[in-house]
């Protein structure tokens, strides 16, 4: 019966339900333009990029994982891998909405079928409020990043790539 009753609600109501669920008190967002990407989600919340939750979700070996990436950085793949102990592998759309329950654009941090490993961003900690998908891609809800970690259990880790080292010429100083 429960299961019945969760597939009758929305997309944005299970996310909802799950918030409640875990205790946290905010407001899902509906908007008539699209949140798509991080800058439509930034340019239409009036937030900066870096304050959008991008929900990435890949295959370690043939297990879903979660990265929750600041919308200003890109996933280091090879990062993620080591922490998830496998090889990372793309996720198509069908096995996103298998593993989350949700369409690619509109995947939110939590509410999914069964439990996801989930990795955090670190740079998502140095906000008060970050903003994060709630189920389409015009839903949205904020949350405090430490209440992010709390209610998807997920691990806090470097997940961009690190800074290349200069070209050759570029950041040195000689002196002659």
């Amino acid at each position: 019966m429960a299961f019945e009753m969760e597939q009758q609600l929305s997309a944005p109501e299970r996310v909802q339900a799950a918030l409640v669920a875990a205790g946290v008190d905010t407001r899902i967002e509906e908007f008539p333009s699209s949140t798509r990407t991080a800058q439509e989600a930034a340019a239409t919340v009036g937030t900066s990029v870096a304050q959008i939750v991008k929900s990435l979700v890949f295959l370690a070996g043939a297990a879903p994982v979660i990265a929750l990436v600041s919308g200003i950085n890109r996933l280091d793949t090879q990062r993620l891998g080591a922490l998830a102990g496998a090889t990372i592998g793309k996720a198509d759309a069908d096995a996103v909405r298998q593993a989350t329950g949700y369409s690619i654009g509109g995947v939110p941090p939590i509410g999914f079928p069964a439990p996801i490993s989930t990795f955090i961003d670190r740079d998502l900690l140095q906000y008060d409020v970050v903003w994060a998908a709630a189920g389409t891609p015009r839903h949205v809800f904020p949350i405090a990043p430490q209440e992010l970690v709390r209610i998807t259990g997920g691990t806090v880790a470097d997940l961009k790539p690190p800074p290349y080292p200069p070209r050759e010429g570029e950041g040195t100083t000689s002196r002659t």
